[in-house]
């Protein structure tokens, strides 16, 4: 993939990793609308989509270092939690990686354009949803098996492109009782297992297959581009969450869901 293209989508991932709009859909419209443009295919996406979401997770472990930090110590009966809530998420990604369906799902649903078209305004309900639900008192070192479950099945859910994993993990937190601060910690804490080990399977993929076609320097400034920018879009997601403003994130998304639907329905 050309440096050109890998800065655009290492962009867009940076920005709609942590910002609750859904990174994979984005990427998914980005890549087709290069494509539309007259850039030609991808046939590599998944190793460029790989070093940009460890760029991202760069930004996550760094961001909450020293919540990672107190997970060792104070915090440690939160590191189960999160294991909990890491399996729903778990039993999808293997059950796709591990099945005869692998290939069709990757090509007919994690990269369909038109179904991250119509997960976009159902992203938008969890975001109005979130912002109607800022009262809660726990704090997620006090939180119970049953939260850290449901938070995983949103986490699970937004594997499908255009349902947003902060989209998703954060207003059920909140409609859970967490208070705003706690709900963005827990939601980004949760993820480190989750996509850690989806981006180990898929590298375990793509060295199996023998070299990539993008270089590795390629690779790498996608990455470091994707944690710049992830970084940023991070600390601006937490600022929005404790000011109550999650649903105007829901207003670009809704119009935005709109304008793909009818792209591809029209096409």
């Amino acid at each position: 993939m050309e440096v050109l293209k890998i800065i655009v989508l290492a962009i867009v991932q940076g920005l709609t990793e942590f910002l609750p709009i859904s990174s994979d859909g984005h990427l998914v419209v980005a890549n087709a609308l290069l494509e539309a443009f007259g850039s030609p295919p991808a046939k590599d996406l998944m190793e460029v989509t790989i070093a940009l979401h460890m760029g991202t997770l760069a930004a996550v472990l760094w961001h909450y270092r020293r919540e990672i930090v107190r997970l060792l110590g104070a915090d440690r009966n939160v590191i189960p939690l999160i294991l909990v809530g890491s399996i729903p998420a778990a039993i999808v990604g293997l059950t796709i990686k591990k099945g005869p369906w692998e290939d069709w799902i990757q090509h007919h649903v994690l990269e369909n354009v038109l179904i991250a078209g119509l997960m976009f305004p159902v992203t938008a309900a969890f975001l109005i949803y979130g912002s109607r639900r800022l009262s809660g008192t726990t704090d997620y070192p006090q939180a119970n098996w049953k939260q850290s479950l449901l938070i995983g099945l949103a986490q699970a859910f937004a594997i499908l492109p255009g349902a947003s994993r902060s989209g998703s993990t954060i207003p059920t937190a909140l409609g859970l009782g967490f208070t705003p601060l706690a709900a963005t910690s827990f939601s980004f804490l949760m993820s480190i297992p989750a996509v850690a080990g989806a981006g180990l399977l898929e590298l375990l993929d793509v060295m199996k297959a023998g070299t990539t076609s993008t270089p590795l320097p390629t690779l790498l400034l996608g990455f470091a581009v994707s944690f710049v920018v992830g970084l940023g879009a991070l600390r601006l997601l937490v600022k929005f969450v404790q000011r109550g403003k999650l649903s105007l994130f829901a207003w670009y998304l809704i119009p935005l869901g709109v304008a793909v639907v009818v792209w591809q329905l029209g096409k």
